[in-house]
């Protein structure tokens, strides 16, 4: 079915969702990946451009807006998913995305991201994962490793860092998935799956912030050691890996271990198969614990979508019910009737 509010936007290109300001990122910042990423995908979206609006909070991430020539609103620290939520249920026929950053979401902005996943608000969400406070100069942040040395903590930190795959599928959102600065095409798919979504749509971002926490993915991104760490995955493929592609991904029970396909002992039909389409969360979840875990790969891809009404849907539908059951006619009418006194 054609949806009414999408057009063919195929005559645009990148060059038309970038605005005329100067970007201002650290040169070699993994950011410029994700805004070219985004650029030269959005004429593809099927989306008219004056209904694109680009939401974010504060943070390196959050200049985002800036550089996109679209509707866009430059909130205030941890507020964005609330923002963008109120654009979505005020306006549900408008594309609304968020750029937002490991401490801008998931510290100050915490409670405001689970509760949008939770209400499952339309929303698409980019997640730059860098690790560390870029904008206020190297503080560790919410998904900083334990015993990381910054200057916020000269002798390491004893945090235990967050797992966004963890929390975002814990409070049910319907779509999570996670990618590399460095990898563009994949990076590309992602985003056109997310705006495919019916739904809050999570998408992680593995980003390198070469200033304050160069090399925090470099097995991930190397040319020598990138295959044997990471694991894409695959609606309906088995979990393989590897330069040689033989290694895989096998469940004991619910506990995921590598295997060699060239053993003899394991062949490719005793490897865990991924599936997407995930209501309960339960696959989602063991792939979250691949997360920092030195003995597994780290995936990217897809882990979980699934659908369900949306909160705009559910208001909307709401609205219509009591307008119609009260058959309210005019704004009198309706302050005029229930608990009213009148003051002589």
């Amino acid at each position: 079915m054609t949806d009414v509010n999408k057009i063919s936007t195929t005559q645009l290109t990148a060059k038309d969702f970038a605005s005329d300001q100067e970007v201002k990122w650290c040169p070699g910042c993994g950011n410029y990946s994700i805004l070219a990423q985004i650029q030269r995908v959005s004429p593809s979206l099927g989306v008219k451009k004056e209904d694109f609006v680009w939401v974010s909070g504060i943070g390196c991430s959050s200049r985002f807006p800036y550089y996109m020539d679209t509707y866009g609103i430059h909130g205030i620290h941890g507020r964005a998913p609330a923002i963008a939520s109120g654009v979505k249920i005020a306006r549900p026929e408008l594309s609304v995305w968020m750029a937002t950053g490991d401490g801008d979401l998931l510290s100050i902005g915490g409670n405001h991201f689970i509760h949008i996943c939770r209400r499952n608000v339309g929303v698409k969400m980019i997640l730059f994962n860098n690790k560390i406070y870029g904008l206020t100069k190297g503080q560790y942040s919410p998904t900083s490793e334990q015993g990381k040395k910054t200057k916020s903590t000269p002798y390491g930190s004893v945090d235990y860092p967050f797992n966004p795959a963890m929390i975002s599928i814990g409070a049910g959102v319907t779509f999570y998935a996670r990618t590399i600065d460095r990898e563009p095409k994949h990076m590309q798919e992602m985003i056109a799956k997310a705006s495919e979504h019916h739904g809050t749509a999570l998408i992680e971002v593995y980003q390198n912030c070469n200033i304050f926490n160069d090399g925090a993915f470099a097995s991930l991104t190397d040319k020598e050691t990138k295959a044997d760490n990471v694991l894409i995955l695959e609606d309906g493929k088995p979990m393989v890996f590897g330069k040689d592609r033989d290694k895989g991904i096998k469940l004991d029970g619910t506990t995921p271990m590598v295997i060699d396909l060239n053993d003899g002992v394991h062949s490719i039909n005793d490897v865990w198969v991924h599936k997407e389409y995930d209501p309960y969360g339960h696959n989602a979840f063991i792939l979250a614990e691949f997360t920092d875990n030195e003995d597994l790969p780290v995936p990217i891809g897809i882990f979980r979508r699934f659908e369900k009404p949306t909160y705009e849907e559910l208001l909307v539908g709401q609205i219509e019910r009591i307008q119609e059951k009260k058959k309210v006619t005019s704004f009198e009418k309706l302050i005029g009737e229930g608990n009213v006194w009148t003051v002589e």
